[in-house]
């Protein structure tokens, strides 16, 4: 499956790499064009790593570090300097790239955005983090949905970042609307390498999917990333993984999106995508298609609310250093203002 991390590449196969990025410390427009800069290097060096690459994934925070910095000044624009060099960079290498940007947004607090660029340069996929890390991250919630496109050779791909990888609901919904690779770049510090291996490989074997997954790694004076680059199979199982921590190493691997088309079309037991809308089908014609989950019914209506709601402690990033929030989610500065 993985043709020694992607060297001996099947037809069918798409061939990933997965960039540990050292953890950068970017203060100034300066440093965000160097950063810029590097991560532009690191495209050619991917190619150059391996011809048979298709997939260049950089960790979220792969330009601004970990700092939270919500300055303007290095707030970046779809249609600024950074992503136009990040375009220029895969036309020139004829590979297609992920991207990590921090989004300026007049209306409100920034967001964390992701990108997927194609080998001709051009935008196939943009989103913007459903779930910050809060209470840690400043963050907008993103507003867009999660959007899937076509990949290279044939595949379909959905791009989450970091913490929305602890909802099985994002991975849920990517698949839900076709993907069959899953990236979830990230950011994390070593406290949450557990919980961050063992998603991932739920995340795939759940939805019969595959997973790609990266962090920030090494240290900025500060903050220790892990890297942790993996790629898991849809059967849940680790077909790459980046265990030695070392920054700027590229963990590659092969995915074969025609085996998990065969496996969503050819699995009964365990096509749990399929089954959680087709529940009981031995017995009932077709099986329950039913909604039976009070969650999901309570947060479609706005209702959504836990027994032990009221005891919550932590309700917003005061803890860390940011002012008490007063505008509503979907109200501008403007009109929060007004």
């Amino acid at each position: 499956m993985n043709g020694l991390g992607g060297l001996n590449k099947s037809e069918h196969g798409v061939v990933i790499g997965l960039v540990q990025l050292q953890l950068p410390d970017t203060k100034t427009k300066v440093d965000l064009a160097a950063q810029t800069a590097r991560i532009v290097e690191l495209v050619g060096k991917a190619r150059r790593n391996m011809a048979t690459m298709d997939l260049v994934i950089f960790p979220e925070y792969a330009l601004h570090g970990l700092s939270m910095d919500i300055n303007p000044e290095i707030m970046c624009t779809l249609d600024g300097p950074e992503v136009a060099a990040f375009k220029a960079a895969c036309i020139e290498h004829e590979i297609w790239g992920c991207f990590s940007i921090m989004e300026l947004n007049p209306g409100g607090m920034p967001y964390n955005s992701g990108l997927i660029i194609d080998d001709q340069g051009e935008i196939q996929l943009y989103y913007r983090k459903m779930h910050p890390w809060v209470p840690v991250e400043p963050w907008e919630p993103g507003n867009q949905g999660i959007p899937v496109c076509d990949g290279p050779n044939g595949s379909k791909i959905a791009l989450i970042i970091c913490h929305d990888g602890m909802f099985p609901e994002m991975a849920r919904e990517c698949a839900y609307k076709g993907a069959e690779i899953m990236i979830r770049t990230a950011g994390y510090t070593a406290p949450v390498r557990d919980a961050w291996r063992f998603t991932n490989q739920t995340n795939a074997f759940t939805n019969l999917m595959a997973t790609a997954n990266v962090c920030m790694c090494g240290s900025d004076g500060t903050f220790d990333s892990m890297g942790e680059g993996m790629i898991c199979n849809f059967d849940g199982s680790i077909i790459a993984h980046g265990t030695s921590g070392r920054a700027d190493e590229i963990i590659t691997a092969e995915i074969r999106p025609d085996l998990i088309r065969e496996a969503r079309a050819g699995w009964g037991v365990e096509n749990n995508i399929y089954q959680f809308g087709h529940r009981g089908y031995v017995a009932v014609k077709g099986g329950a298609g039913d909604c039976p989950y009070t969650y999901m019914t309570d947060l479609a209506t706005g209702q959504y609310r836990l027994p032990w709601e009221d005891e919550v402690k932590t309700t917003d990033g005061t803890g860390f250093g940011f002012d008490a929030p007063t505008r509503l989610y979907g109200e501008t500065k403007q009109e929060a203002a007004e």
